[in-house]
């Protein structure tokens, strides 16, 4: 059984510990994965420490290497894509599309021009000149539903800017994000990517380490607290991705054959391990029963298996924590008298599957409505007025993604400026425009990533200001 080293300065580390990553779809051993020690967590930030002076002063050198970056990955696609699958469970398709996505992401930093520095002032008297300079040590700690592609949209504006990176992967899935180390161990010079891995306390520590200047996190709003709270001691700047309890509302007029399928991929796209899925449907009253129907009769034909299967369209939950977060969510809510339209059970197999779910007859106060189920589960609730939908929508302490779904567009667009958050969208949801910020309202994150405000997140600004006598 393979064993995934550390990349600390370079080189490879295996560890005194190593452990045990299960397949979700099958329950077998996939591989073990390096558990660092915190005198190793240390020693990979001391490692990007002492390359950063050098790493920062070349930016040529530093878009070159993110365009042998995105080569590697090219070149080791199908290996990367299968350990994806293998231990997240998504289809093989999908994960091919996340390793392309994640070259793409490289090439797209090795063309990037950083902006020039802006001159505010030049006169006889004076030159008043805003410069960006990098912060330092990266730290960046990623989730285990999109393992590679998370990192990597850290990880190439963060060189790019001139920072050096400390990786730590979910304890999930890591054994994607070590073979990504091996695979580009020699693309950066020595100490200018360090992944480490284990459990959350492997991330704590990092976290806490002194010459971390910068944490960016993917992951739950508990987590995200936990930084945020423990990155004060010594000012670390922060950026923080968390959940999202995704309204998506669907108006009178809509076009209940035209939309369903993509609702339906909206909700359960990743088996709905993803962090702006829709998690609530509200339906008007007069599409609710018809909407209903069109998603049971697409839940039941969804084919579920090993995401190595070409037929499978949703693989498993990805651990069996999150199956028994889902499992409980639905329990209760049958409890307070959900009416379960299909689904609702996991299947008489191996792996940690959930039969994708539709539910009816719940509303705020239920934790399957208030709270983020992350899973192959979608209640659906009915409205009269849309000033209610809106208001139910937007009580939420959430505020990553929302859509709106209707025939007029102009209704559509100012109906989803007035909800509560980050990302909307009309007539669609998931899709992410690549050049766009990323980032949610309350609860739902701090800060951006991607598009131009993310890069300047991997930047302090400094104000050069010159007398001329």
């Amino acid at each position: 059984m393979t064993h995934y080293a550390l990349l600390i300065d370079g080189q490879l580390h295996a560890t005194e510990h190593a452990d045990e990553v299960l397949d979700p779809a099958t329950e077998q051993t996939v591989g073990y994965a390096a558990r660092a020690s915190h005198a190793q967590v240390d020693a990979a930030v001391d490692a990007a420490q002492r390359a950063f002076a050098g790493w920062a002063a070349d930016p040529q050198a530093r878009r070159t290497a993110l365009a042998l970056a995105a080569s590697v990955l090219r070149e080791n696609t199908q290996p990367l894509a299968e350990l994806i699958s293998r231990e997240q469970g998504r289809p093989l398709r999908f994960t091919l599309g996340e390793v392309a996505g994640a070259a793409a992401t490289f090439d797209h930093y090795a063309g990037f021009e950083a902006p020039a520095p802006e001159v505010l002032r030049d006169d006889e008297q004076r030159q008043v000149r805003l410069e960006r300079r990098p912060l330092g040590v990266v730290a960046a700690i990623t989730p285990w539903n999109v393992p590679i592609i998370l990192l990597v949209l850290k990880l190439a504006p963060a060189l790019h800017a001139g920072n050096t990176l400390v990786a730590k992967p979910s304890e999930h899935t890591p054994l994607s994000t070590l073979l990504l180390g091996q695979l580009l161990k020699d693309v950066f010079p020595a100490g200018v990517l360090n992944i480490v891995a284990g459990d959350g306390a492997v991330g704590e520590h990092l976290s806490h380490h002194p010459l971390v200047r910068h944490i960016t996190f993917t992951g739950s709003v508990a987590t995200g607290k936990r930084l945020y709270a423990g990155a004060s001691h010594d000012l670390k700047r922060v950026t923080l991705e968390l959940g999202g309890n995704d309204a998506a509302l669907v108006l009178a007029d809509a076009d209940v054959p035209a939309i369903a399928e993509a609702l339906f991929w909206g909700a359960f796209w990743n088996s709905g391990q993803v962090c702006f899925a829709i998690k609530r449907l509200y339906v008007h009253r007069s599409l609710f029963e018809p909407l209903v129907a069109a998603l049971v009769a697409r839940a039941q034909h969804t084919r579920l298996g090993s995401g190595l299967d070409p037929q499978t369209e949703l693989g498993p939950l990805t651990n069996r924590q999150q199956l028994e977060r889902v499992k409980a969510l639905v329990a209760d809510a049958r409890d307070q008298g959900a009416v379960v339209h299909t689904g609702g059970a996991q299947p008489d197999r191996p792996g940690y599957f959930f039969a994708p779910t539709i539910i009816s007859g719940v509303g705020a106060g239920v934790a399957l409505v208030d709270e983020e189920q992350f899973g192959p589960v979608l209640p659906v609730i009915a409205f009269d007025d849309v000033e209610d939908a809106i208001r139910q929508a937007n009580a939420s302490p959430f505020g990553l993604g929302a859509s709106v779904w209707t025939q007029d567009i102009d209704q559509g667009a100012a109906i989803v400026r007035r909800l509560d958050a980050g990302l909307a969208w009309v007539n669609q949801h998931l899709d992410v425009h690549p050049g766009a910020p990323k980032g949610g309202y309350k609860w739902s994150g701090l800060g951006y990533e991607g598009g131009a405000r993310g890069y300047d997140a991997f930047s302090d600004l400094q104000v050069i200001n010159i007398a001329r006598h």
